[in-house]
């Protein structure tokens, strides 16, 4: 999601949204500025009882991202003429219309690559201009209104040889700007601004008047589609959900086949700037679980691979032998030859039995660890971070004492070292909501909330009631796990989601376990003791004064209970392959909760049904899922964090807020960045809403994605492109003779 097109619509961390991943969810939405957010969401009301605080970072902390990106780069004249690039992705996508809600990553690549985007984001995640459309973009009046005049290109023109020009900006404002319900739109921010488009002096010039300011009106026509698909509602809706026959990019649209999963994407004969170099991009869907596979068959160049894939062709490339030939294994018994399968790195679980079939097993799998032997291993970290979220709109997580003191309980640290050293990546937490290193508005603002500290957690629970060993009702439920208590009726008042819930939500939940529940000594060493050195913030900094820290170290010497109940969380996960690492990342989270007393019960469930069924309906009282990053976190971030309002129908209006923890003050301080066209004050009041966003303890940012891609050796410009919009005209292949500089992230 990382790169222009992806709108922070939808979670990522869930691989439910439009396009799931491999280890988090993601949630999904119509597009945002100028990518969608469109996240999977991977997402009460009040005002918090403590001082507005500012970040608790240096000034220079975003002063770069935590790893360069890994494309082997190389200039242009290093790049072959020709050929065709086969990448991988989730799925044909259902729409090419990045302002629908099934608007998917399939989606965001293809606008990438055939339509006009006025601003891209850098490296460093920072929107710049795009020379290919603009030769210039500033705000030229700001009384009695904001104007913005862009200068566009005199060379750029739609594949049909029309101009671009202000006709195609005024039609896609009109369809996007909510003013009309008969464009299906996903999302609005920014265009529900805009009080009108003109020509300006010449065709080239397009006036832009807003009629309130728009700090991020860089996000806007980005990407731009032609006025024959945004003048109608017939047209928007449902003509380039399958084609688009106008296009204005380095490629062209040739053509979309569902039966054969492509999207064939060929040079732009009409194209103005620096000519691609490949023919041909062949966009293909391989699911995530067999994307080695298809690298080994050729049936794609390139993909997104997760963590055991990429083990796999770090093996490949410098395995000489295999150390058993399967001629002359014909009587090697199943026992060594399945002990043997295990050494080499397979699958346990998709080993045949028999040893016949075994011997195939392993013969297709060498065959393929032989053919892996030409790809390496990009990586990077995705401009996206994967959360703990708090659902607080009932049960113990409606008090903030509670969310408090699982914030404290913690050790975000070692939750980040769990998934990223493991691949060489930078172990270090995420501190902010709004940004990540490298962005002008990170600050790690988690001071707001303090670090890893057991006493503290435990002082809060206290004082909110849940009491050590307390008695508890026989045939009493959890407090927790409120949507078994009602049938798992879902929050009927959340817009936009009418689908049904699924079938394990009525108690029939595979892999479902409790953390938590068996009595534990009071004489435990306190997690504190030895993981001080990950501890962070000022202890106490929440603590209820006057409240005495739990007599005795560790966890309590019984469950915790309030009012006859248990306290309990239920803890869902999406259950389907590429779900290993959230898996293990909720073990560990139960783990450090168990510790405090907060037992957590694993609810396992299909990865169509985890968002719609559970996130976004609020069946769920923890959940792990993940958001992209944006370069416009004024208008991407707000939805996300917005306090529901109760609608005119008596419905909640959550937006992206799927924790529905939110506050007037919050709100307020995204609304002001989002006025102002002070960068440096835009920032400032960002970071002050994000040091109330950790107050509140909804949602805990706990590590950046990992972005681990495999490709082929000589395919270069491609890869784990960071925060950086891909440039796909200088994609290619590398010439014979030239060479590939080493990339920075691997030394």
């Amino acid at each position: 999601m990382s790169h222009q097109g992806v709108s922070r619509s939808a979670p990522s961390g869930a691989r439910g949204t439009a396009r799931a991943t491999t280890t988090e969810p993601q949630p999904k939405c119509g597009p945002s500025r100028r990518h969608q957010r469109s996240a999977l969401a991977f997402l009460a009301a009040g005002a918090l009882a403590v001082p507005l605080l500012a970040g608790c970072g240096s000034d220079d902390e975003g002063s770069k991202p935590l790893a360069a990106q890994d494309i082997a780069a190389v200039a242009r004249a290093s790049v072959a003429e020709g050929g065709t690039l086969r990448m991988a992705v989730d799925a044909v996508p259902e729409t090419l219309n990045t302002f629908q809600a099934d608007a998917d990553a399939g989606t965001t690549r293809v606008a990438q690559a055939v339509l006009p985007s006025m601003f891209t984001t850098d490296a460093e995640g920072r929107p710049v201009r795009n020379p290919d459309y603009l030769e210039s973009a500033k705000v030229i009046e700001t009384e009695p209104r904001q104007v913005v005049l862009y200068k566009l290109n005199q060379q750029a023109v739609w594949s049909d040889g029309r101009e671009i020009g202000a006709a195609d900006f005024a039609a896609q404002w009109r369809a996007l700007s909510g003013k009309d319900s008969a464009y299906w739109t996903a999302r609005n921010a920014g265009y529900d601004r805009i009080a009108q488009i003109e020509r300006g002096a010449n065709d080239l010039e397009v006036r832009v008047t807003f009629d309130r300011p728009y700090a991020d009106w860089q996000s806007l026509f980005s990407p731009l589609y032609p006025k024959d698909v945004m003048g109608t509602p017939d047209a928007f809706n449902d003509g380039a959900r399958r084609k688009l026959t106008v296009t204005a990019g380095p490629f062209r649209v040739d053509r979309v086949d569902t039966a054969k999963k492509d999207v064939i994407l060929t040079r732009n004969p009409r194209w103005w700037g620096r000519p691609a170099k490949l023919d041909e991009i062949d966009l293909h869907a391989v699911d995530r679980a067999k994307r080695a596979a298809a690298l080994a068959a050729g049936t794609v160049d390139v993909a997104d691979i997760d963590a055991s894939e990429a083990e796999r062709i770090t093996i490949a490339g410098r395995e000489k032998g295999t150390g058993l030939p399967l001629q002359g294994a014909g009587k090697t018994s199943a026992k060594k030859l399945r002990s043997w399968a295990l050494t080499l790195g397979m699958d346990e679980e998709k080993l045949p039995d028999g040893p016949k079939k075994l011997r195939r097993s392993i013969a297709k799998w060498l065959e393929q660890q032989h053919e892996l032997r030409d790809f390496d291993v990009r990586k990077s970290l995705e401009p996206a971070y994967t959360q703990l979220a708090l659902n607080g709109s009932e049960g113990p997580l409606a008090d903030e004492r509670v969310r408090r003191a699982v914030a404290r309980a913690l050790d975000r640290q070692a939750l980040a070292r769990l998934v990223l050293t493991p691949l060489g990546l930078p172990a270090v937490p995420v501190g902010s909501h709004v940004a990540l290193s490298g962005q002008a508005a990170y600050t790690d603002g988690s001071g707001a909330i303090g670090g890893l500290d057991t006493h503290e957690a435990q002082a809060l629970l206290a004082d909110a009631g849940w009491v050590a060993g307390g008695p508890v009702k026989a045939g009493g439920k959890a407090a927790g796990a409120e949507d078994e208590k009602k049938g798992d009726k879902g929050d009927k008042g959340v817009k936009g989601d009418k689908g049904e819930q699924g079938d394990e939500s009525d108690g029939g939940h595979d892999g479902q376990y409790i953390v938590g529940e068996d009595d534990k000594g009071s004489n435990d060493k306190d997690t504190r003791d030895h993981q001080k050195d990950h501890a962070h913030g000022a202890p106490g900094a929440y603590a209820p004064k006057g409240t005495a820290a739990p007599r005795g170290a560790g966890a309590p010497a019984g469950p915790l209970a309030k009012d006859g109940k248990a306290l309990s969380l239920r803890f869902v996960l999406p259950s389907g392959p590429g779900s290993e690492t959230l898996q293990t990342v909720a073990g560990q989270i139960s783990a450090m909760l168990d510790k405090v007393g907060i037992a957590t019960e694993i609810h396992k469930v299909p990865d169509d049904s985890y968002f719609k069924d559970h996130i976004a309906s609020g069946q769920y009282d923890l959940a792990l899922y993940s958001w992209p990053s944006s370069a416009f976190p004024a208008t991407d971030a707000r939805p996300i964090y917005a306090k529901p309002v109760v609608a005119a129908d008596g419905s909640l209006n959550v937006e992206q807020n799927y924790t529905r923890v939110g506050t007037d003050q919050v709100d307020q301080l995204f609304d002001q960045a989002l006025g102002t066209l002070d960068e440096d004050e835009a920032d400032g009041l960002l970071r002050k809403a994000d040091s109330r966003i950790w107050a509140s303890a909804g949602s805990l940012p706990l590590y950046q994605r990992p972005q681990i891609v495999g490709a082929l050796k000589s395919l270069v410009n491609v890869g784990a492109f960071g925060f950086q919009t891909p440039v796909y005209q200088d994609m290619g292949f590398l010439k014979k003779g030239a060479k590939v500089s080493p990339s920075p992230s691997k030394g």
